[in-house]
């Protein structure tokens, strides 16, 4: 992972504190959104944390606030459209699929907006706490894209009509509603409190029971990404370079509406 001084710092955290590796999703010139760089750094740090002796767990978290924007569409149109979406969500992929494999458990400290992708990540996650001030959107559809790579780990999770909803009308929610429908674990007024008592929970477990236990609970979700993932990727990368998303980004980063919205 890149080091932290100069312009060089790193886009992904990576510390040990009390047993977890804490990662740090610090990104803040394109709140945390998902650039080449950032997926790639995160992946490191999790696979750095799995290897970790001193490591029993995970906490993936962020500063600013902004948990996550989702894709990076200024990387998206600055470069070709389909040929940097197919590498981004092929290394998303790893990334959720590191998620549920790691023999860690892995929790979300949220406090503050996810978006698009960040959903996925939540969702990914074995354990979510966001703060009540925080608030959730699957924004896709409004910039002619579809949740594809992120339903792997989207639709086990949410309950059918909140996916069916959420996917179509892009509407922000709030943390109630998101514990409400599954995407997260709870709701807290002190996301860092209770992820320290979570934590405190979690030293309880033995880490081959940790381990054990974590595969039952995921061994579905691992079965969809074999079956499913490399068709969502091909799909989710061909799909940047159509017109319609080439006009849903342009005016989104243009601070104006599509020409399809009414």
């Amino acid at each position: 992972m890149s080091e932290t001084s100069g312009t060089d710092a790193p886009f992904v955290r990576y510390d040990v504190r009390d047993g977890f590796a804490v990662l740090t999703l610090d990104s803040p010139h394109n709140r945390n959104a998902l650039s080449s760089r950032l997926v790639r750094e995160l992946l490191e740090g999790l696979q750095r944390a799995g290897a970790d002796d001193r490591v029993r767990g995970v906490v993936l978290t962020h500063t600013g606030n902004t948990f996550c924007a989702g894709a990076d569409l200024k990387e998206a149109l600055d470069a070709d459209p389909a040929a940097a979406a197919d590498i981004r969500t092929r290394w998303l992929v790893e990334v959720l699929r590191t998620v549920l494999e790691l023999p860690k458990p892995v929790v979300a400290q949220v406090d503050g907006n996810v978006r698009a992708g960040g959903m996925g990540l939540v969702a990914a996650c074995d354990i979510a706490v966001a703060g009540h001030g925080s608030s959730f959107a699957l924004t896709e559809a409004r910039i002619g894209l579809a949740p594809f790579i992120i339903s792997l780990t989207l639709l086990p999770r949410l309950t059918s009509r909140a996916a069916a909803r959420y996917y179509q009308t892009g509407e922000k929610f709030d943390a109630a509603e998101a514990e409400r429908i599954g995407l997260i674990t709870a709701a807290a007024d002190d996301p860092a409190a209770e992820v320290s008592r979570l934590r405190d929970e979690l030293r309880q477990g033995s880490p081959q029971g940790l381990a054990e236990s974590k595969r039952l609970v995921n061994a579905a979700l691992l079965a969809e990404f074999g079956r499913s993932a490399d068709d969502l990727a091909q799909r989710s990368g061909s799909f940047f370079g159509t017109p319609e998303a080439v006009e849903g980004i342009t005016a989104f980063l243009q601070r104006r509406p599509p020409d399809w919205a009414q």
